[in-house]
C-alpha cells in the first residue's frame, strides 16, 4: 500500500476554491458563461467551484483519457465524451482538476476552440509545472506544484482515492 502524504487540508482547499470562484464571478459578471468540466478527476472540484460562482452559468462535461492506470501521461489523448452544450460565441471555462504535462489540455483546447466559442480559460484545481511538456494557459488556479503524484479531491491513482476529501501525495 502506497503512503499518502498530506498535501491540502479540506479547509485550505475550501478556503482556495473560494477565492477562484470569487475572481471568476467577478471576470464574467454579465457575460454568457459554460462551465465545462474535465471528467473524471474535475468533478470534485467543479462541484465545489460552481456552488460558489454568484453568475449565471451552464455545466456541460468532456472526458478525455491520457493516463490509464499509469503514474504519467501515455501522450496517446482519447477523447471518450465529447460536449452537449452549443458553445459558439459563448464564453467558456474549462475546469480541469490538474495540469501536469500539458498535452491533454493542449489538445482539449485545440478541440473546443473549433466550436468558436467566444473567449476560452482555464481554471485547474492543481497548476504542475515540473513535468510541462507543452505551453499552456492556465488563467485561475487553487495551489501550484513542481511534482509528485498526487490523489484525493477527485485526482486519482487506477481509479482509487478519487473519494478522499483532501489532497495527498502518493509515495510508493
Amino acid at each position: 500500500m502506497p503512503e499518502l502524504v498530506p498535501v491540502l487540508r479540506k479547509e485550505d482547499i475550501d478556503r482556495q476554491v473560494a477565492m477562484v470562484a470569487g475572481k471568476i464571478s467577478a471576470d464574467y459578471k454579465g457575460r454568457d458563461l459554460v462551465v465545462i468540466g474535465v471528467l473524471k478527476g474535475a468533478f470534485v472540484f467543479l462541484s465545489d467551484l460552481v456552488r460558489q460562482l454568484c453568475i449565471p452559468l451552464k455545466i456541460d462535461f468532456v472526458q478525455v483519457s491520457s493516463y490509464g492506470d499509469a503514474t504519467c501521461s501515455s501522450g496517446n489523448i482519447c477523447l471518450v465524451k465529447d460536449i452537449g452544450v452549443d458553445i459558439e460565441n459563448r464564453h467558456v471555462l474549462v475546469v480541469e482538476d490538474i495540469v501536469d504535462t500539458g498535452l491533454t489540455l493542449s489538445y482539449l483546447l485545440e478541440h473546443i476552440r473549433s466550436f468558436r466559442p467566444a473567449s476560452v480559460k482555464v481554471c485547474s484545481f492543481i497548476h504542475k509545472s515540473g513535468r510541462r511538456k507543452v505551453a499552456v494557459p492556465v488563467d485561475y488556479c487553487c495551489h501550484a506544484v513542481e511534482e509528485g503524484f498526487l490523489v484525493g479531491y477527485g485526482l486519482d491513482y487506477a481509479e482509487d482515492y478519487r473519494h478522499l476529501p483532501e489532497l495527498y501525495e502518493m509515495k510508493e
